[in-house]
């Protein structure tokens, strides 16, 4: 994924179908492992996901 957008399309996608699955969990955690730091912009769509799993719109799906 390119550097400068990867977490954000993750982050998209998890709002776009309104789930967490495991793969773009995965995703985003290999994003920040191979970056090793987080930008303003991606620590916002992160912000998001979590206030949208908090307030209930977004199911976290478990690992089968």
């Amino acid at each position: 994924m390119s550097a400068t957008n990867g977490i954000r399309k993750l982050v998209s996608k998890a709002l776009y179908f309104r789930c967490l699955t495991p793969e773009i969990e995965n995703g985003i955690n290999y994003e920040l492992t191979r970056l090793g730091y987080i930008s303003d912009v991606d620590y916002e769509a992160l912000e998001l996901l979590m206030d949208e799993m908090d307030a209930g719109r977004i199911r976290l799906i478990p690992s089968p």
